[in-house]
């Protein structure tokens, strides 16, 4: 078969190269594209300020943040939970108030209609030619008669204004979450990361100004390309490779000579932006009209 061009327009089908192409001259259909270096953070910068950190520590998670920033973040998260429990608080105690009040107007109203029947129980002569007690109450033009003023008790009380409820709200939670695992966080959970500089003087090693630390143990230079792991008991910085090969041997951290577990090491969490939640999913898709005017 003789190879066609990429142009050719004699073929009876519509292929996948031209809807391709028409996608993308069009504002059509679902576009993808590879997300760039610039959307994933380096390795050894804070989740919350995507700045190199200056006193690091980790989470059980692997998630890595400027101790400042992360403590910063707490406290926040604590003080608007306390605001919550006040305003929550305020309302409970408003909504109890407005619960005596309708016990208190509700008993009154039963007095009035027990004293009411009691008085019906007294027969009295009946004068033809003054207006009964029934006729006068109801010419009367007061609306604290006949039992009104139980229905409404003063219509200046903001609690019987319709316009003055507002939306109920709920208790809040008091507990504090990790912004990119989502799950609960403590400032004592939080693990001091020991990174280790790559020497200077060290001729061997020819790397960009860009990279700065390397391997606790092999000494191999470290960036975003390699997984890398947290030793709890030292806190030394290491790679997987490193984990794998070496200490999973005999779980001795060859640091100190401590014993190790499963949980002991932790796997530093790569990536992490607004535009790439990993690197192992680094495209991006967006969803436009399928057919346009």
């Amino acid at each position: 078969m003789t190879r066609h061009a990429k142009n050719c327009t004699a073929g009876a089908v519509y292929t996948y190269h031209e809807r391709q192409k028409d996608t993308r001259a069009g504002s059509y259909g679902t576009q993808q594209s590879r997300i760039g270096k610039d959307s994933v953070k380096d390795f050894d910068c804070c989740c919350l300020t995507l700045q190199p950190c200056r006193n690091p520590v980790l989470t059980p998670d692997g998630y890595l943040y400027d101790k400042e920033a992360i403590l910063e973040y707490i406290i926040h998260q604590k003080t608007e939970i306390a605001r919550k429990l006040k305003e929550y608080e305020k309302q409970k105690k408003k909504e109890q108030e407005q619960q005596l009040e309708l016990t208190e107007a509700e008993r009154r109203s039963n007095e009035e209609k027990f004293f009411k029947s009691e008085k019906n129980i007294i027969s009295k002569p009946s004068n033809p030619f003054k207006e009964s007690e029934a006729g006068s109450s109801k010419m009367s033009v007061s609306n604290m008669s006949v039992g009104e003023n139980a229905k409404l008790p003063s219509f200046w009380i903001p609690s019987l204004t319709p316009s003055s409820q507002k939306n109920k709200l709920q208790k809040p939670d008091t507990t504090v979450y990790c912004p990119m695992s989502g799950k609960p966080l403590k400032a004592k959970d939080l693990i001091p990361v020991k990174f280790t500089l790559i020497d200077p003087s060290d001729k061997k090693v020819l790397v960009a100004k860009s990279e700065r630390y390397k391997c606790a143990v092999t000494h191999d230079v470290l960036g975003n390309s390699v997984p890398v792991a947290l030793l709890r008991t030292s806190g030394n910085v290491v790679t997987m490779d490193c984990v794998e090969k070496l200490i999973k041997v005999d779980m001795i951290d060859p640091t100190n000579e401590k014993k190790l577990t499963d949980k002991d090491i932790i796997p530093f969490q790569r990536g992490g932006t607004g535009y790439a939640s990993t690197n192992t999913k680094l495209e991006a898709a967006v969803k436009k009209p399928v057919l346009t005017a």
